[in-house]
Parts: C-alpha cells; structure tokens; sequence
C-alpha cells in the first residue's frame, strides 16, 4: 500500500502548531527538520512516518478533525493576534482545545455563531464559496426595510463596486424606531449585511449568527463552546473536495 503524501507546510498547519503560511515562513528560516535533516522548500513532500520537527519541537501526528460552536459575544476580535492590542477569541478559549481556526470571521460588533476546527485544509473547505453554506442571521436596523428594498436585496445589490448575490430578507418582529429582521445568504463577504443594509439606508444596530450550514447556534450561552459532530453530508462533501485536491 502505497504511502499517502503531503506538503510538510500542510502537514505542519494541519498539526494545529501555526497556519501554512507561518509554516513556509519557518521552513523558509531554516525552523523546521525532517529526519534530522534542516529543510529549506516548504513543497517537499513527506508522509506520517517522517519525523518532523517545528523549532526543535517534534511534531505529533494529528488529530481527526474536529468541529466546534462557539457563542462569540460583541467585543473580541476573530483572529489570532491583533496589532491594535484588542482581545481576541482565542485568548477566551480553554487551553486544552488547543490551537483552533476559526471558520470565516465574525467582525469586532457581530455576535453569536462561530465555527471553530482544529482542520486548516477543513477550514478553508467550509469557507469555500462554491459549496454555498447557507448563513442565517438575527438582524436588527434602525427603520422598516421595504418590500422594494427586500426585493432588491432578493435580487442581488452591488455596493461601492462589490456585488452581492441574493440576500433573503424577512421581517421578524418591531421594536420602537428598530425593526427585527432573519437574514439568510450564501456568499458571507466581508461585512456583507452591514454594508448592503447601510448602502439602502438601514442602519445595523446588532446582528447575531444564529445558523451556519445547518449547524444552529440554540441555546448555548454567551462566551461558550461545545463539540458538536460533523454532519454526514458536510463530511461526504468534504471527502470529495480531498479527491479533488489530489488530482
């Protein structure tokens, strides 16, 4: 049986000791070993019985993949460091979940659902655009959206030169001067319901994650995180996407 193959900066990311491209960059600064060997390309390929060690650390063989909920609260930033000294998530994390990557990003004032995998070649496969993961949000802005400017969302808007695929926009509930709304797209771009909401005159006062790909948010509470199975059909595309990879 022939061995399977990877990139050693793949292997090293996948391991969850730092992202594939501070993997290149160490291999690159010569950090990285493979048998004993220093190595200087982060193309070469290596399999689970090479011996790899990260700054004069070996590496351990990774774990399955792994898939967590987190409630993110309004306040902390989705990313591993930040240069402006803000609190990110993964500092509010338990150390025994390890190094953790986050699935897309919630900005600075967005809450709620927040996908959380050990899996970097997993992440990047749930942020794909082509599998069009559906995304549901709790919304509320300032005023009542219109049924033209519902429609116009439905149909696709394009803001400052970005255009935006179909946006469904329902109404939930009103609230003084401020309006509920369910918000269900696909393509998650940066700042995607802020941006298409204020460009229609909308102002965004709060907005909640509550559904990504299926997986629901319920009623885990603020600043918490649980392990939650990876759906079958999520797993059989992801399998796929593999045997793609390889070709």
């Amino acid at each position: 049986m022939e061995k399977e193959l990877n990139r050693v900066a793949k292997v090293i990311a996948r391991s969850g000791v730092c992202s594939r491209r501070d993997a290149e960059r160490k291999i690159l600064a010569g950090s990285v070993e493979v048998n004993g060997k220093i190595i200087d390309s982060p193309a070469l390929n290596v399999s689970n019985e090479d011996i790899i060690k990260v700054d004069g650390v070996e590496l351990s063989h990774p774990d399955e993949t792994r898939l967590f909920i987190y409630n993110k609260p309004v306040g902390l930033i989705t990313s591993h460091r930040d240069g402006q000294g803000r609190t990110t998530v993964f500092e509010k994390l338990p150390p025994e979940y390890g190094r953790l990557l986050s699935v897309g990003r919630l900005d600075l004032n967005s809450e709620g659902l927040l996908l959380l995998t050990n899996d970097g070649e997993f992440q990047r496969f749930m942020e794909s655009p082509k599998n069009e993961f559906e995304r549901i949000y709790r919304v509320r802005v300032r005023g009542i959206p219109s049924k033209e400017d519902i429609k116009k969302l439905k149909s696709g808007i394009t803001v400052d030169g970005v255009h935006y695929k179909s946006i469904d926009v329902k109404i939930e509930k009103m609230q003084s001067s401020n309006t509920w709304i369910i918000v269900k797209l696909t393509e998650g771009k940066n700042r995607e319901i802020r941006r298409t909401m204020e460009s229609l005159g909308y102002q965004v006062n709060r907005l909640i994650r509550i559904s990504y790909a299926g997986l629901q948010l319920r009623n885990l509470g603020l600043g918490e995180i649980y392990e939650v199975q990876i759906p079958k059909k999520i797993l059989e595309l992801y399998r796929e996407y593999k045997e793609n990879l390889k070709k």
